[in-house]
């Protein structure tokens, strides 16, 4: 239908349905075609040059009907403004995978040890917490549109220091300012993708940012790969090469229009008036711009009425059990182990094996691949499946991959070669390493590694020695101290990892782990989280899990080698696998069905004690407006007839 069309054409709206009800009034009239029956539910349309009294109360049905059919009349502007801001969540992916890779050549070629690899991965993510929280204020004072360019600026600055670095303590300082980069785009990309965007488009833009996300990580994990074949320094480019999209960024910004809800916030309604007509072309603008009016204005009495928001929020059982839920989803979503399994992807693929660093940076890539494919899976399902189904069978799966993972650390841990030599340190110096009889035990203490003869696949006159303080790609002392001439005489050095045949098992491992919780747990606490909190208290909620998701992404990036080291590798996975299994019970208790729920009916499903809210029947009162045009066959799906009040 032409939008010339729909101008003249007015709709009634003659009841509203059960969904059970509806669903046995469209078995029945199956049979009876698409003409009008007696006692049908529907919405009659008059003669296109006729029009129906003006007194009856459809006019924001009307409206709303014809937004239906204006969908494909969106300006491509919108689409561009979309790129170009979830270029930000990109260089959000990009910075927080690339780490992976870049680790394996970082501690050989400037010595990390354990603690200052923890730092270079957990620094970003650190600066990256305090940044949101400071990007909540600037998004209030200046507008989504600097902050943006500021995380640009940022990106590059960081990419710069990071190329340039000479030393260990200069890469951790650009990795910081990668950070605040990070915490600033996250903070503000998806809000101004929600703003600029027509309504009945803005879950599926806003989406966008989450895919750029996991696709940065991909793509990071390719640009490892493929500088890991330099002899000395593909670390710079990996890291330095995210200045590109940083600056297509920034530029494409400097023409790009402020948000205009920001806009009217600061009283510049004329400009944002136009900003709006820009982004909606030939639809009506008006019924728009007094709703983003109306709202703005009901949030500032709200917020003035009776004190801070987060009071009210602890206070009022229903926005303080959601807030639960909300902070409880994103913890668990980190104590999962998804963070440790994107930052130390390479090197948990090392340890369980894989010697050369060349292959672990491309099974790396992979699982990178794996996890942005499903995440499209996941936006496929979400509609279908519903949140709470969703989350439930992610978590499950989640859990049974990451016993996997550790089952197949521990069958390595148990066919462990033996120790058969223990030669004595020429410097005459007490050494732990001659104290261990097995493998495990060696690669297990970051001061030893195991020098070795392979014997077909056996290993055999096998060494814990010293590893040398300048390189971890040779020994201190003894047969494996020259890395040519051991080379040439047929023996392997092993450094954070032990031979076996077992490898292919953390591969599996990584791979289920990304299937299963790409598509849920990756997405939906980010999800849930913008739907679960009445208006007043949205934003300080979504602020509220936001920091907890970042705390707990510091927790665990900050401790997983030394968890290793001190639990074992298999530990550290039964530990994520325990904490998966506990958020399964959190959301098979907690956590209500939102699918199909308007925003103003989700605050009702919080009323019930908390461990009662997941068990609430998710069809329960639900209800759908089946709409029918006469002379048309178009029908809008349960989706869209949601939208329609």
């Amino acid at each position: 239908m032409s939008r010339k069309a729909s101008d003249s054409v007015e709709y009634t709206l003659r009841s509203l349905s059960n969904l059970m009800g509806e669903k046995r009034r469209r078995q029945a009239d199956g049979s009876a075609g698409s003409g009008a029956a007696a006692g049908e539910r529907s919405l009659v349309t008059a003669e296109s040059c006729s029009s129906l009294n003006s007194a009856v109360s459809g006019g924001d049905l009307e409206r709303a009907a014809r937004r239906q059919f204006q969908q494909d009349e969106t300006p491509g502007f919108v689409y561009v403004v979309s790129v170009f801001s979830a270029l930000g969540g990109f260089l959000f992916g990009y910075d927080t995978g690339v780490v992976s890779g870049a680790l394996l050549l970082l501690k050989r070629e400037l010595n990390l040890d354990a603690l200052w690899q923890e730092l270079l991965v957990s620094s970003t993510v650190g600066a990256a917490a305090l940044a949101a929280l400071a990007g909540g204020v600037l998004n209030g004072l200046c507008g989504r549109r600097p902050c943006i360019l500021l995380a640009s600026c940022l990106f590059t600055a960081g990419a710069a220091v990071l190329a340039a670095a000479r030393d260990k303590e200069t890469l951790l300082g650009g990795r910081v300012v990668v950070g605040l980069g990070v915490g600033v785009a996250s903070m503000t990309v998806p809000v101004y993708i929600a703003e600029v965007a027509p309504p009945h488009l803005r879950g599926r833009l806003v989406t966008i940012n989450t895919l750029f996300i996991t696709g940065g990580q991909f793509f990071a994990s390719v640009i490892d790969g493929a500088f890991s074949y330099l002899a000395k320094d593909g670390w710079r480019y990996m890291l330095g090469l995210s200045a590109v999209p940083a600056v297509i960024q920034f530029f494409g910004f400097l023409f790009l229009p402020e948000s205009p809800r920001w806009l009217i916030q600061k009283g510049q309604t004329q400009r944002a008036r136009r900003i709006l007509s820009q982004m909606r072309g030939n639809q009506a603008i008006d019924e728009e711009y007094d709703s983003i009016k109306n709202s703005i204005e009901e949030e500032e009495k709200e917020v003035g009425a009776a004190g801070p928001v987060i009071c009210r929020m602890l206070t009022y059982p229903p926005t303080r059990r959601a807030l639960i839920v909300g902070c409880g989803l994103q913890m668990f979503q980190q104590l999962s182990g998804i963070n440790t399994v994107m930052y130390y992807s390479a090197t948990i693929l090392q340890m369980s094996g894989v010697e050369d660093d060349r292959l672990a940076i491309w099974l790396a890539a992979l699982t990178a691949f794996i996890n942005f494919i499903f995440t499209l899976v996941g936006v496929w399902l979400v509609e279908r499946m519903g949140r709470r189904k969703l989350t439930l069978g992610s978590l499950t799966g989640t859990a049974v991959a990451l016993l996997i993972l550790a089952l197949g650390f521990l069958l390595s841990a148990q066919v462990s070669p033996r120790i058969t030599l223990n030669p004595s340190d020429p410097s005459h110096q007490n050494s732990t390493c001659t104290k261990y009889s097995y493998c495990n035990g060696c690669i297990l203490d970051p001061d030893c590694g195991i020098c070795y003869r392979l014997n077909k696949s056996s290993v055999v006159e096998s060494s814990c020695v010293p590893v040398d303080k300048d390189s971890t790609t040779k020994a201190a002392w003894g047969r494996c101290s020259n890395e040519t001439a051991f080379k040439k005489e047929g023996l392997f050095w092993a450094y954070n990892f032990c031979p076996t045949p077992y490898s292919w098992t953390a591969l599996l491992g990584l791979v289920l782990y990304l299937v299963f919780f790409a598509p849920g747990m990756g997405p939906m606490p980010w999800t849930l989280n913008s739907e679960i909190y009445p208006l007043w208290a949205r934003s300080t909620g979504n602020a509220c899990s936001s920091g907890v998701n970042w705390v707990f992404n510091v927790l665990v990036s900050l401790t997983f080698l030394h968890i290793a080291e001190y639990l074992t590798y298999y530990g550290a996975f039964f530990l994520y696998a325990g904490f998966a299994a506990l958020g399964l019970v959190f959301v098979y208790g907690c956590l209500p069905e939102t699918k199909g729920k308007k925003l103003e009916e989700i605050e009702s499903l919080f009323e019930n004690r908390l461990c009662r809210c997941g068990m609430l029947d998710s069809d329960e009162g639900r209800y759908i407006e089946y709409i029918r045009v006469k002379g048309s066959n178009y029908h809008l799906s349960d989706n869209d007839a949601s939208d329609v009040e």
